[in-house]
């Protein structure tokens, strides 16, 4: 049977998500469930729960838990990433220190000063993950859900020996979901494709049997005010294209938004959101943590997880089309070869394969390679030890650039590599 593995198996609620699509795969239910995490207490805590799921499900799987990664990885077949660098108290300190310079951020995971402090963090990290997995488990599938995502993988396949990673996102799902809601189409029928960077992803084909329901969409949007009140709304009014992230993740990888506050309110952005999102995962875990001391268990309920989705259809040979975030090489012509791009992907017992694209539509491409800029010299700076680099990402990115002079962008980055001390790279601390 398959062995799957956790990589920061202490993020309960993602671990239970996942877990409850596996373990009711009739197929899958007799896997070996590895769970790592560098925290104990979370470890233990992900090891009861999921020792409860097997258990009350009545399955024969098998659930090992592992302080030490590389035991963990040994002979994987497929690796799921969800690790949080420096937990909480990092996230804190990627809102607090912008918030001085009055800098504004929204969930800061991605892009801007946040996103790049985030893959500093992490990179190191999973670095060292892909030699394991070179070494220990070569034909391991490494599926990441760890943002940033255009920059996590790209950090694995540029800096290790290992290249099967693929970063997996529900963004894409999710957008053609809603799409397929607002113009009245059932989901099925209507045909997508779906293409760009990780979370500036754009739909650039949205049909029903053959007729553009872009039109479609234009008049539910000059219907309804509420809507063209979404930075995601007016982002597809200038570009074209309907893009793929939320409205208030998108405004922050862009200049246009964050630094006005007429721009903040009227398009109702939620500033420092994921902060309120990050205090409530912590409450989320606790109230887990009771209830399995407690002996009452957690909900096992399918959450159509895309890594569990990935490995029944490998395991299996049932096919899907799931979106991923592969090396470019070629896939989207006018976007750079080395750059980590999200395209469809056929799923089936073959593994993973993407699906060329071309060209984009150049106003997007243009869009997705300043994003891309900032993502590509902030590996390099992770890579090679450059905190050069990392000033050049700062200076790059779309909202600090909007908001900051050089000198307070200089300064910012200068605390920020202060306070994540230790956790970040040699040669940039």
């Amino acid at each position: 049977m398959a062995r799957i593995v956790f990589v920061g198996a202490g993020s309960v609620e993602f671990t239970k998500n996942v877990l409850s699509d596996i373990l009711t795969f009739p197929e899958l239910g007799d896997s070996t469930l590895v769970l790592h995490d560098i925290n104990a207490e979370r470890l233990a805590t992900a090891e009861a729960m999921a020792g409860w799921m097997v258990a009350k499900l009545g399955l024969g799987a098998k659930v090992e838990a592992h302080l030490d990664r590389r035991a963990a990885v040994d002979g994987a077949d497929y690796v799921i990433n969800e690790i949080a660098v420096g937990g909480h108290a990092a996230t804190r300190v990627d809102f607090e220190i912008p918030r001085r310079y009055g800098l504004r951020q929204t969930i800061a995971d991605t892009l801007g000063i946040g996103g790049i402090f985030r893959a500093l963090r992490t990179i190191p990290v999973m670095v060292g993950l892909g030699h394991d997995l070179a070494e220990l488990a070569p034909q391991a599938l490494l599926l990441n859900y760890t943002n940033p995502m255009a920059m996590i993988p790209r950090a694995v396949y540029q800096g290790t020996p290992f290249k099967n990673v693929f970063g997996l996102c529900h963004s894409v799902r999710d957008t053609q979901a809603r799409l397929a809601s607002l113009v009245g189409v059932p989901e099925e029928e209507v045909s997508y494709v779906t293409a760009g960077a990780n979370h500036q992803a754009f739909v650039l084909r949205f049909e029903h049997r053959g007729r553009d329901l872009y039109p479609v969409l234009d008049e539910v949007i000059e219907r309804d005010p509420e809507l063209r009140r979404t930075v995601r709304v007016e982002m597809y009014r200038r570009f074209g294209y309907f893009p793929t992230e939320s409205s208030e993740h998108g405004s922050e990888y862009l200049p246009w938004f964050l630094r006005h506050d007429d721009q903040v309110e009227h398009f109702r952005i939620p500033v420092e959101i994921y902060l309120r999102w990050s205090e409530e995962n912590l409450d989320t875990y606790e109230e887990t943590r009771r209830r399995l001391a407690a002996g009452a268990g957690v909900e096992i309920e399918p959450a159509m997880e895309l890594a569990s989705e990935v490995i029944h259809s490998i395991e299996t040979g049932t096919r899907r089309v799931v979106h991923g975030n592969v090396r470019n090489n070629g896939l989207i012509s006018n976007l750079p070869k080395d750059a980590c791009v999200e395209v469809p992907c056929l799923v089936d017992r073959s593994g993973m394969r993407p699906t060329a694209i071309g060209e984009m539509p150049a106003q997007l491409a243009a869009l997705n390679t300043t994003f891309l800029n900032v993502g590509d010299l902030t590996v390099r700076a992770a890579l090679e030890g450059r905190r050069d680099h990392v000033y050049h990402a700062a200076m790059l990115d779309p909202n600090a650039s909007a908001t900051l002079t050089l000198k307070q962008i200089h300064d910012l980055v200068d605390e920020m590599i202060a306070a994540h001390g230790d956790l970040l790279p040699e040669g940039v601390r």
